[in-house]
C-alpha cells in the first residue's frame, strides 16, 4: 500500500479522518475491533503498573517529539500539514493539527522516537503549540511479520477493519496526548481543552 497517497486520501475528508484517528476509552490496554469508528471499547481499571506504563510511554514521547515543539522543525524533517484542523463536536473538542510523515507512514516501522504524526493546536498569532503524537502503521504489512498486534510501552493500537469508509486496507492506530492534558483521557481521540477556533487555514 501506498500510504503516501493514503495520507492524501484521508486528508480530503476531515470528518472520516476525525473519525479514524485515535483510540477507544481513556489508557484501555486493549483493541478494538469494529468497523464504527466512532465506537469505544470500555476501559479496564488500571493497574499501578499499567499506570506506570502509561506515564513511560508518555515521558518517551515527549522525548522523541522535544524538538517538534517548534512546528518548523517537524516541517523540515518531512512532516507536512495534509488537511486543516479537526474537530469535533458538542463537548468533544478537537483533534487539531496533524503534521503527517508520508516516509514514516509507509515504512511498516513503529517506534517511539519516530512517530509517524506530530498533533499540534493552532495558536491566535497563527503558530502552532505541540500537543502530542500519532502512530500508525498498516495492518497487514504489520501482520505479514509479528503475531502479535502493535503495541507501545503496553499499549495496544486501535484495530480497523475493512471495509471501511475510506476503501482502504486494515489499519493500526495510536494517538498519544503527551504535551497537553486531555480530561477524556491519554490515549482518546478528541481532547475537550483543543480548539481549531484560530486556526485560519495555514500554519506560519
Amino acid at each position: 500500500m501506498n500510504w503516501k497517497i493514503v495520507s492524501e486520501r484521508i486528508g480530503a475528508s476531515l470528518a472520516a479522518l476525525a473519525m479514524a484517528i485515535g483510540l477507544s476509552a481513556p489508557v484501555a490496554f486493549a483493541q478494538g475491533h469494529d468497523h464504527d469508528h466512532g465506537a469505544l471499547t470500555p476501559a479496564q481499571p488500571l493497574t499501578p503498573e499499567d499506570a506506570r506504563r502509561v506515564s513511560r510511554l508518555v515521558a518517551e514521547v515527549r522525548a522523541a517529539t522535544e524538538r517538534f515543539r517548534d512546528v518548523h522543525v517537524a516541517q523540515a524533517e518531512g512532516y507536512g500539514l495534509a488537511f486543516g484542523c479537526v474537530s469535533g463536536s458538542g463537548e468533544e473538542g478537537a483533534m487539531g493539527l496533524h503534521f503527517v510523515n508520508g516516509g514514516l507512514v509507509g515504512d511498516g516501522e513503529l517506534r517511539v522516537d519516530r512517530p509517524e504524526i506530530i498533533l499540534y493546536e493552532p495558536l491566535p498569532n497563527g503558530g502552532a503549540r505541540i500537543t502530542g503524537a500519532d502512530y500508525l502503521v498498516d495492518a497487514a504489512t504489520w501482520d505479514a511479520t509479528h503475531t502479535e498486534p502493535p503495541q507501545l510501552e503496553g499499549q495496544l493500537f486501535h484495530f480497523f477493519d475493512s471495509p471501511n469508509r475510506f476503501g482502504l486496507k486494515p489499519f493500526y492506530t495510536l494517538h498519544v496526548w503527551a504535551w497537553k492534558d486531555n480530561p477524556s483521557g491519554t490515549f482518546t481521540n478528541w481532547n475537550p481543552t483543543v480548539t481549531c477556533d484560530a486556526f485560519s487555514g495555514s500554519i506560519r
